[in-house]
């Protein structure tokens, strides 16, 4: 029996040529070189080899040691390269020019794959929200008068966005609980995690100008997994009257792997029955498909499963986010990543971060290394994702990791 080729996966894998996710790649040989990469199988092509090898008219836009050109070539070039790839690995005739252009993923480097423009993270899970309201506000309304009319959002540090596999150093800062005479300044003692899926922005926008939600796929290139790691005793102290700042900004994890959104089409789901009448801009009750995604996280730590937050719950979509985010007039740049928020389910195994999941560390999480109520230094956390496929395949949206080390 002749040998299968490494472009052809085994069946159901989720890296199939369904999916082919981008990411960036060097190798031992050549460490400084970075190359834009797609990942088959548990193999990645170097995709600007293999436009050069077969004469591609995509070349200048693939041989390239960033997602950047690409993104910003706009929807048109994104169809048009995704089929050419697709042929690339998966007709016969090219597996002789193909395969030798492939990489073992267990012998690359995998690098953030774009340059990051601007940095925005929303608050669109109606369940996180209302975990945190009960968490800090028992005696109120959970939710705040404004939260259902528009996508609370704060603009976060693009410099310190970084790929998975970095290690997240504790940070240290001000903080003063409601006890405490004065503030003091130290490590962070309430260090957590918050499951989120950012969105990355391909064709840019004038100063000036608003994005509908309709035109969500002619701006936003595709998806990753996102860990918007938070210091929750430092935020607390700063975040009144203007919001997050120190106890976010010091790293952000995304994944080596961004999903273009033509493979999500079988995992787009309406979101939410809204309950509150929505002003026009935000309405997309007209948009041509829903504008949810059924999205599978999966919440790791140090190993051990402690959470799957399901995406398909999410209040805010990621078009009004988009939507919201310009309406004032601001303007995109291909590289801008805004993040969805914490992603939380109205079952406890369901809620995506630490702060809800032992309620601000009163209810301690049970783990064959011990009680967690916040992290430790040495903990590692992993997101996993995964979302309906084509033809009942399942689409990877690979993982980010981080491990907490001491400041």
């Amino acid at each position: 029996m002749p040998e299968q080729s490494p472009l052809v996966p085994a069946e159901g894998d989720p890296f199939g040529p369904h999916n082919l996710p981008y990411g960036v790649f060097s190798t031992a040989d050549e460490p400084d070189r970075r190359r834009l990469g797609v990942r088959i199988g548990d193999q990645v092509l170097d995709a600007g080899a293999a436009a050069n090898a077969l004469g591609s008219p995509y070349a200048a836009l693939l041989d390239r040691p960033s997602l950047n050109p690409l993104m910003a070539a706009g929807r048109t070039a994104w169809r048009d390269v995704r089929r050419a790839l697709t042929a690339w690995v998966t007709v016969p005739a090219h597996r002789a020019d193909i395969e030798p252009l492939l990489h073992p993923l267990t012998a690359v480097t995998l690098h953030l794959p774009y340059k990051v423009a601007d940095y925005v993270d929303f608050y669109a899970s109606e369940h996180h929200a209302t975990n945190v309201g009960r968490i800090f506000r028992p005696d109120g309304a959970a939710l705040t008068p404004n939260w259902k009319h528009l996508p609370i959002g704060y603009h976060g540090r693009a410099g310190t966005i970084v790929v998975s596999g970095t290690d997240v150093v504790r940070p240290s800062g001000q903080r003063k609980a409601p006890s405490d005479p004065a503030p003091v300044f130290g490590p962070s003692g309430k260090l957590d995690i918050e499951a989120e899926v950012g969105f990355v922005v391909g064709t840019p926008s004038p100063q000036g100008t608003a994005v509908e939600s309709a035109s969500f796929r002619d701006h936003v290139f595709g998806l990753s997994l996102l860990n918007d790691w938070s210091a929750r005793d430092i935020q607390a102290w700063e975040y009144v009257p203007l919001g997050p700042f120190l106890g976010k900004s010091f790293a952000t994890s995304v994944s080596a792997w961004v999903t273009p959104l033509e493979a999500l089409d079988a995992a787009r789901v309406a979101p939410p029955a809204r309950t509150d009448a929505l002003l026009p801009y935000l309405d997309d009750a007209d948009d041509e498909e829903p504008g949810g995604f059924d999205l599978r996280i999966t919440v790791s730590l140090n190993g051990q499963v402690i959470s799957e937050p399901p995406f398909s719950a999410m209040y805010w979509t990621a078009a009004q986010q988009l939507a919201h985010l310009t309406v004032n007039g601001a303007s995109l740049r291909t590289g801008d990543l805004f993040a969805s928020g914490t992603v939380s389910g109205p079952a406890r195994e369901e809620r995506g971060s630490l702060l809800e999941l032992t309620w601000n560390g009163t209810e301690p999480l049970e783990l064959p290394d011990g009680k967690r109520t916040f992290l430790e230094d040495g903990d590692e956390v992993t997101l996993t994702a995964w979302a309906p496929g084509p033809d009942g395949t399942r689409v990877g949206l690979g993982e980010v990791t981080g491990r907490i080390v001491s400041g």
